[in-house]
């Protein structure tokens, strides 16, 4: 399974063996380097781009990390060439990315015009959009008009605030406190400027602060912002796969309380619940249990305390997995 963010591509080629193709592009990396990237796609027609292909946290090295100048211009290059293969349908998954830009690259690969007051393109990353003037996006990509592109959004939060693109996820990205407010400012301006648009407030939109605000960006050339997981879970028959099943086994790193907000193991739980199969979580660490969700919860970091479980992991994972059907019989 998967949310929208990493694996996504990999989750969706696999459920499609037989008829997946991948094809490798060229695109812009998260700083501008290039870096060759894979367009997934499910049938004639259908593809898939995950944005952290291009513009992905796990593109950079921990030294690497440039919050204020990173951008989603490869994400959008990746679309582009889908709409030039003839895609009439794209499921973008927006998640592990290593900008916040608002989706500005992604949106300027797709012929947008975000200028300066000048009338200049304005640079890459949030620092970029500090000197933002005007948006025009009547000259984006032709074949957008006749394609669907669905974004299947790991998390749900707004464009702004504090659980939105900068000030809950841009210090993931090693944004000091200062750029993080800076990157809020430049944000809030970006949303201001596109109202005028006459599009609505799109920043408002669930899904419109993942992936460091592409999925505002995406919004503003008319895609649907979908739960990741939901989505991810349609495109894989999981409700065909659970009927015939006696238990769901799921699990992610950490178990907290951000697991119910539309993360994939939630997910996974309330469709088995539906069907009265008891669902079982094996995670990394353990902070809430979510009884009403899991029928168990199984933390690795819990099973023995002698043993790390960063550098045994496939060890505790056998041992939780043999502890998960104990439970069942």
């Amino acid at each position: 399974m998967a949310d929208g963010g990493d694996g996504t591509l990999d989750v969706l080629l696999a459920s499609r063996r037989d008829d997946a193709v991948v094809t490798w592009h060229r695109v812009a990396g998260p700083l501008g380097a290039p870096v060759r990237a894979r367009l997934g796609w499910l049938a004639p027609g259908s593809a898939v781009v995950e944005l952290a292909e291009a513009s992905g946290l796990r593109r950079l090295g921990e030294a690497e990390l440039e919050p204020l100048q990173a951008t989603s211009r490869g994400a959008g290059e990746l679309i582009r060439h889908a709409l030039d293969a003839g895609a009439t349908r794209i499921v973008v998954g927006v998640g592990g990315s290593a900008c916040t830009d608002g989706g500005a690259g992604l949106l300027q690969a797709l012929g947008a015009h975000l200028v300066d007051a000048r009338g200049a393109d304005i640079g890459p990353g949030g620092a970029g959009l500090e000197a933002l003037d005007a948006i025009d996006v009547s000259h984006v990509h032709p074949a957008l008009a006749h394609c669907s592109i669905e974004v299947a959004c790991d998390v749900r939060s707004q464009l702004l605030g504090a659980e939105g693109a900068a000030r809950m996820f841009a210090p993931q990205k090693g944004a000091t406190p200062d750029q993080v407010q800076r990157l809020e400012q430049v944000l809030a301006q970006f949303a201001g400027l596109a109202t005028r648009l006459n599009r609505g407030d799109l920043s408002m939109l669930a899904g419109a602060g993942c992936a460091g605000g592409c999925g505002f960006g995406l919004a503003l050339i008319g895609a649907r912002l979908l739960g990741g997981a939901e989505l991810i879970c349609d495109l894989v028959g999981l409700d065909e796969a659970l009927a015939t099943a006696d238990v769901g086994i799921t699990g992610e790193g950490r178990l907290d309380r951000q697991t119910s907000i539309g993360k994939a193991p939630a997910e996974i739980a309330v469709r088995a619940n539906a069907l009265n199969i008891p669902c079982i979580a094996i995670c990394g660490a353990v902070d809430d249990q979510l009884p009403r969700l899991f029928s168990a919860a199984i933390a690795l970091d819990g099973l023995d305390p002698d043993v790390d479980p960063m550098r045994h992991t496939r060890a505790l994972l056998r041992r939780a997995g043999r502890l998960a059907i104990q439970g069942l019989t």
